[in-house]
């Protein structure tokens, strides 16, 4: 269980999550992970970076095990504090990071994916927050940055997914393709990116941070701290435990249905 980094061409840094089975990952994962991008965008023979996954699907958020596991709150505020400095090193990493999605792509995911700057996924990807069903909220304001407002709503309240077709419609996907392509696909763009001259790209990447009309560090910041409302005051759990009853009846319902 970890994140690997390796260079699959000259110029291109792959950076992968490993957490079997789901890539649900732990406090100290998520600040190795923000580690090994900030560390790719700082080295200058980096002209491109690659985000992507092994396992089921790319990933399915912060270990909710890993912190019921332990009293006091100690580690809920390490994977709130980690998650914000992985989603900052995407989208701060001094060169493009391109994020190959497959299978399911949930709650810290999104923020990965939306803080990147381009996307690319498999035909089974799927995006959702499912936060309001753990008792818990962010990540709205990367979900904002693949969908419109007014959807992003929709998904936020009701906890539904959404899959790779129907976000290349709203143009935040740039490719869809079978899952055994998603890795060429990912390297066909990262090429293109590469080939350019990197001072270019690299002074290309903080223009465009610059002229970014939505601030979001802050304003992920400012949706954790409803999270830690929601847990001081015993939502969180209520909410947490209820989704696993209607989760367990939906699958008994299913089993007996067979």
């Amino acid at each position: 269980m970890t994140v690997t980094v390796s260079t699959p061409e000259p110029g291109i840094v792959a950076v992968t999550i490993d957490y079997p089975p789901v890539n649900a990952i732990p406090v100290q994962g998520w600040f190795d992970l923000a580690r090994a991008v900030r560390e790719a965008g700082e080295d200058t023979e980096t002209h491109v970076v690659v985000l992507r996954a092994e396992n089921r699907g790319f990933c399915a958020g912060v270990d909710i095990k890993e912190i019921e596991r332990f009293s006091g709150y100690d580690h809920l505020i390490g994977a709130n504090k980690g998650c914000a400095a992985a989603f900052s090193a995407v989208y701060d990493c001094e060169v493009p990071v391109i994020a190959a999605v497959q299978g399911f792509c949930l709650g810290g995911g999104i923020g990965l994916v939306g803080n990147a700057d381009v996307v690319v996924a498999s035909e089974d990807a799927t995006f959702g927050v499912p936060e309001v069903d753990r008792g818990a909220l962010g990540a709205a304001t990367h979900l904002a940055r693949l969908v419109p407002q007014h959807l992003m709503r929709t998904l936020y309240y009701t906890a539904r997914p959404i899959d790779a077709k129907a976000l290349q419609h709203f143009g935040s996907v740039y490719d869809v393709v079978p899952r055994d392509q998603l890795d060429e696909a990912a390297l066909r763009i990262a090429r293109d990116i590469a080939a350019k001259d990197t001072r270019v790209i690299r002074a290309a990447k903080e223009a465009l941070n610059g002229i970014d009309v939505q601030p979001v560090h802050r304003s992920y910041r400012f949706e954790q701290g409803f999270t830690f409302e929601l847990n001081l005051s015993g939502a969180a759990d209520e909410a947490r435990r209820a989704s696993l009853r209607n989760n367990f009846r939906a699958s008994t319902e299913a089993d007996e249905g067979k």
